[in-house]
């Protein structure tokens, strides 16, 4: 089975209000098997919505719908579900007392508007809405060659949406399955090169077709290898990525700096606690960014000493993109901290986005200080994140490499 997850709403279709619903749905049902193949969002627009509901219901097994269940005039999916399956809508007694119920539970009288959420499409049964006035609707519909779509239609309310998913729809789904399947993820990320030049240490393993299917997504120079297996229960998925994992981490080596949510500023802040090193840090071309996210990341430990460099303590003229800048800056901070390692990232020079531009980085130790260089040429969204990535890379590797990094 695949399914298809369709939000309703003008509000979501002019970008006024962000479409939650759809990244949930979508989350729980690959939690039960079920991979989502379409996202699809509609205005409240009557011919828009049946022509979206007959394309879902004849290209995905499972359909879930939100928002359109309320009574006003804009609240249009019982009437599109009726029109896109060739039924009429029925109202259903005890739907339309439990709703009058609820007003009157309020203390207030039921607007006759209200009774059209009692109305359903021939043959469809309503989901109980413990808390809200819109019950939900499943209906299963014959598809051609004789397969069937069953399609769920939820209120756009979260916190109602929520509810009647785990008690009504996911139990559901569950039993519509032919057998027990669960889908579950890995995610493994790199630092270092680019998308392409990943992929090509990686051939066999993001080829189409492949299992457990493995796929790239890059955010800020960081890049994301996806691991997805389909099995009969989560230790099985897992069992099934882990030769996967092994061959990423064989294949990249150090490209590979952590798993899941973590952050270059977590994998150095480890790396820092595991030698009992502490660091200060003066930043000025990302404007205190690797400062910033190295202070999270050891916020429950003391490897990062927070601290300022003012210009008496540079010992240098040099302008404030040269090398000797970094150097300077490097000294100072770990002088004024305390810390085993001053890590400083000079000013971009003025020709930042030119050709063979380049970012000077140092890291000050006690015997000595290493001076590093990288390239400046980014797209200017990422310029900054990805020069704070490559001084706590640059950190990583000497952490890794030799320990004390002495």
């Amino acid at each position: 089975m695949r399914a298809e997850v369709i939000a309703i709403g003008d509000e979501l279709t002019t970008g006024q209000r962000l479409d939650t619903n759809s990244q949930w749905l979508s989350q729980r049902l690959t939690e039960l098997g079920v991979p989502v193949a379409f996202h699809t969002t509609i205005g409240d627009d009557l011919d828009d919505n049946v022509a979206a509901f007959r394309a879902a219901i004849e290209r995905a097994e499972i359909v879930v719908v939100t928002g359109g269940l309320g009574p006003t005039a804009d609240d249009l999916t019982r009437e599109a579900l009726a029109a896109a399956t060739n039924t009429q809508l029925v109202r259903d007694g005890e739907s339309l007392e439990y709703i009058r119920q609820l007003f009157t539970r309020h203390g207030r009288s039921m607007p006759a508007r209200n009774e059209v959420q009692a109305d359903f499409p021939a043959g469809a049964r309503p989901i109980p809405n413990p808390h809200g006035t819109a019950p939900g609707i499943e209906m299963s519909v014959e598809r051609k060659g004789g397969k069937l779509c069953t399609l769920f239609a939820l209120p756009g309310v979260p916190a109602e949406m929520f509810e009647m998913w785990e008690a009504t729809v996911a139990p559901r789904i569950v039993q519509l399955q032919p057998e027990p399947v669960v889908i579950r993820h890995r995610r493994i990320k790199c630092f270092g090169v680019g998308e392409s030049k990943m992929e090509a240490m990686l051939p066999d393993l993001i080829r189409r077709g492949r299992e457990p299917r493995v796929g790239i997504t890059v955010s800020d120079a960081t890049i994301t290898l996806r691991i997805t297996a389909t099995g009969k229960d989560e230790p099985a998925c897992f069992t099934a990525i882990e030769p996967t994992v092994a061959t990423i981490r064989e294949s990249l080596g150090d490209l590979v700096f952590g798993e899941e949510d973590d952050e270059l500023e977590d994998a150095v802040a480890g790396l820092l606690a595991l030698h009992g090193l502490t660091i200060g840090v003066a930043d000025w071309a990302t404007e205190g960014l690797v400062a910033e996210w190295l202070e999270r990341a050891c916020e429950n430990t003391s490897q990062f000493i927070k601290g300022e460099v003012n210009r008496s303590m540079l010992q240098t003229d040099a302008p404030p993109h040269d090398p000797a800048m970094a150097v300077a800056l490097a000294e100072a901070i770990r002088q004024s901290t305390g810390a085993d390692i001053g890590l400083a990232i000079a000013a971009y020079p003025p020709d930042f986005d030119g050709p063979g531009a380049q970012v000077a980085v140092a890291v000050a130790l006690s015997e000595r200080t290493r001076k590093l260089r990288f390239p400046c040429i980014a797209h200017p969204a990422i310029v900054r994140p990805r020069t704070a990535k490559q001084a706590l890379n640059a950190l990583r590797l000497l952490l890794q490499q030799t320990g004390s990094i002495e």
